[in-house]
């Protein structure tokens, strides 16, 4: 019996296969790394496919297990999905013409926190929703009163009750909608409910991520009309349907960030199929380490020349801000460089749990009230450790390939929320890295 079929029989204990990675570190890495499709984009885009009355065809999809827990979401409300052979890599067919349910049970919702990002699509095509709490990282609270307080705003009844979220978008209407924080998944909901309503919808002060755009770009290329994502100002002018399409999502700036990171680390890499204007904070810092950069309209190469000294100071914002999502890979990176570096979070009060597992392997950090200085080291060393979370397993993975010794670091599932095969890429740089197997009783997150 599967893990999926097996979740619905309720609270139990199973077998389960676990990865971990076992790394060798000092080795330098070299070559050409190509970055994927953007996980951050195509799990809204797949929650979007749900408005849309016609087949879609989105090219160049990574088997994230994210992608495919919002795929087993898109499957029990009556839609197909299926990966096909593309031109690169695989392609993701999606049919939702027939989705026949307005529900997303915990079942399916406990595995990933963009299941939050239905709601707003199935109360547009339905009329009515039925959505769990999501799961997924761990990382601090990340409450959805906002998005709840704009789906209100556009006229639907929400009622919330042993864990689930009842809407009524009966009666659902183009308004004016407020945010009170740049919120991306609270956007990315209230554009989506506001495709189907009726009348025009204005969201004020919306996040203005890259996503965000790429979002608007994928719904208009269905028949939509949206303007100003990327701005202060996204304007909605409801449409009656919404048609299939093909489409390509941006690639993965959190991807690209990581290998460069991991370039100013321990290399020199050629990062391709990047838009390097999406990480010019990040960029702007590595230039402090002593790195070579070299940027271009589609790649960027970072070259590594000897020890990296400190970077200063970096603090998480909204975007065009830090990104809060590198924040864990740059204590790895702060971690062995020349000097003090300051870092910090200003967003999620969890996303410090990497920090514990890298003073195992001899990191010097000490943090108070979400501000963390961090004393560089010549040497970190291998050691057992456990991704905490998606981002935090990215940042021991860079600290394992430049410690003396062998790192073993479990928990990598996380990981692989969105990095597909992290590991061949990595080997094929000249790190020294494999995924290992190991049977653990796991329980269900029901």
């Amino acid at each position: 019996m599967s893990l999926f079929f097996a979740n619905f029989l309720g609270r139990f204990i199973i077998y389960s296969y676990m990865d971990s990675f076992y790394i060798v570190g000092g080795n330098r890495l070299e070559g050409e790394v190509v970055i994927d499709s953007a996980k951050n984009s195509l799990l809204p885009i797949l929650a979007g496919c749900i408005l849309v009355e016609g087949e879609v065809l989105l090219k160049n999809v990574p088997r994230y297990s994210d992608v495919l827990a919002m795929c087993k979401i898109l499957e029990h409300l009556g839609g197909k999905t299926r990966f096909i052979k593309g031109e690169v890599g695989e392609d993701l067919y999606i049919d939702c013409r027939d989705i026949s349910y307005n529900d997303v049970p915990n079942e399916l919702a406990c595995t990933v926190r963009s299941s939050i990002f239905t709601l707003g699509p199935i109360l547009g095509r339905m009329g009515t929703a039925k959505v769990s709490y999501p799961g997924g990282c761990d990382i601090g609270l990340r409450p959805i009163d906002i998005h709840l307080a704009g789906i209100k705003q556009l006229g639907s009844k929400v009622v919330d009750k042993n864990g689930y979220i009842y809407a009524d978008g009966l009666k659902l209407k183009g308004e004016d909608v407020m945010l009170s924080f740049s919120s991306v998944g609270a956007t990315e909901n209230i554009m989506m409910l506001a495709v189907l309503a009726k009348g025009q919808t204005r969201i004020f002060n919306p996040a203005r991520e890259p996503e965000i755009v790429d979002l608007q770009n994928f719904l208009n290329s269905c028949g939509a009309s949206i303007t100003g994502a990327g701005s202060n100002l996204i304007v909605i002018n409801g449409v009656k349907k919404l048609h299939g399409t093909t489409y390509q999502a941006i690639s993965d700036r959190i991807e690209a960030g990581t290998f460069m990171i991991a370039g100013a680390m321990c290399g020199k890499l050629e990062i391709k199929n990047v838009a390097t204007d999406h990480n010019l904070e990040l960029i702007t810092k590595l230039s402090q380490t002593a790195c070579k950069i070299e940027r271009y309209n589609d790649r960027i190469i970072i070259e590594n020349r000897g020890r990296p000294i400190s970077f200063g100071e970096i603090e998480t914002a909204v975007y065009p801000g830090f990104p809060t999502d590198l924040q864990a890979q740059m204590f790895a990176l702060a971690s062995v460089s020349e000097g003090y570096s300051l870092i910090i979070e200003n967003l999620f009060e969890s996303r410090f749990k990497h920090i514990g597992e890298l003073l195992k392997m001899g990191a010097d950090i000490r943090c108070k009230n979400g501000v963390c200085i961090v004393k560089g080291k010549e040497k970190i060393y291998g050691a057992e450790v456990t991704a905490p979370d998606l981002r935090g397993g990215a940042s021991l993975v860079l600290a394992g390939l430049v410690a003396e010794g062998y790192t073993t670091i479990n928990n990598v599932e996380l990981i692989d929320r969105g990095y597909f095969r992290i590991e061949d890429k990595l080997s094929a740089l000249g790190g020294d890295i494999k995924r290992i197997k190991c049977e653990k009783k796991v329980d269900n997150c029901s």
